[in-house]
This record gives C-alpha cells, sequence and structure tokens, in this order.
C-alpha cells in the first residue's frame, strides 16, 4: 500500500509518502527516507521503532490538526491526502482581474461541467468536476460574474494548468 500525504508543520508543507510492506512502513519525506515500526497500543499513544531508535508520541486530534507529543517536543500538523491538499491550496483557480480563470491542478477527467456560457455565478457555485486519482473533485466559483467560455466537456482528459472556465 503507498498513501501521500501533506503534512503542514507552522508554515511549511512537507510532502510525505507511506509505503506499508509486511506490518512495516517506509517513510520519505522529501529526501530523507526511514524505516519505521509503528504499533498503536491504545488511542492516541504511538510506539514507533524507527532506525533502531525507540519513541512514544501521544497524538491528540484538535479542529482538524494533530497534536504531536514526542521526544520532548511539541508539534501541531495537519495532515492531508495529496490531492485534497493541491485542490485545497491552489483550488485550480487563478485569479483574473476582476474574475475567475478556473484551471486543471492535476490530470484528470470532466465528469460534470455544471454551468453554460452567458450564465451568471455567485461565489461557491459550482462549475464542474473533475475525477483525478478515483476520487470526485468540485470546482466553485470564488467571484460573482457571468461565465464567458467553457473549455472543456463531459469525458474530456485535462492536465495540470489546462484552462477549463473562464468568469468575468
Amino acid at each position: 500500500m503507498r498513501l501521500r500525504f501533506a503534512a503542514t508543520l507552522g508554515d511549511r508543507v512537507h510532502m510525505v509518502e507511506v509505503v506499508e510492506a509486511d506490518g512495516r512502513f517506509r517513510v520519505t519525506i522529501g529526501e530523507e527516507v526511514w524505516e519505521v515500526d509503528a504499533r498503536i497500543p491504545t488511542t492516541g499513544i504511538c510506539s514507533l521503532l524507527i532506525g533502531g531508535m525507540s519513541y512514544v508520541a501521544d497524538v491528540k486530534e484538535e479542529d482538524g490538526w494533530f497534536l504531536v507529543d514526542v521526544g520532548g517536543g511539541s508539534y501541531r500538523i495537519r495532515v492531508e491526502e495529496e490531492t485534497r491538499h493541491i485542490i485545497r491550496t491552489r483550488g485550480g483557480v487563478a485569479a483574473a482581474h476582476r474574475g475567475q480563470v478556473v484551471t486543471a491542478p492535476m490530470p484528470g477527467k470532466i465528469v460534470r461541467v455544471e454551468v453554460e456560457v452567458g450564465q451568471g455565478v455567485k461565489p461557491g457555485d459550482g462549475l464542474l468536476i473533475i475525477e483525478a486519482m478515483k476520487m470526485e473533485n468540485e470546482f466553485r466559483a470564488t467571484t460573482a460574474g457571468t461565465v464567458r467560455e467553457i473549455r472543456v466537456q463531459v469525458g474530456q482528459a485535462v492536465n495540470p494548468g489546462d484552462i477549463l472556465i473562464v468568469i468575468e
């Protein structure tokens, strides 16, 4: 099993890959790789063996963040699936002066287009849905305006940076 996450610690985001095999984990953060044996004997407590060193981590969740006490330090970490992080932070939206240009943040396929050219939209209105990595991701208007261009259709494959919809 291979999972990819974005972990936010302070003002820095670290991309993390976790590969599980035989009850052990290979954790890659940037260029660093660790072999980790992890056990969770009780809720909120993790026993970790990393590079021959043993650690006990106390983990609590609070408002979407994890509060982790380990090795004498305390850390506040936000962990989210990589694709969700990309969509949340980039949102597939590039600002246009007094409008919005919606671009694909990653490769995917258009599942649904929820607007038409000439249609008025307000912030929060659904624009389209892209399927990427077996997940459907909805894109919404961030500004009020009129849909001027729709450059995609249902079933079309898109690549990062492709312009999907233009709102003025």
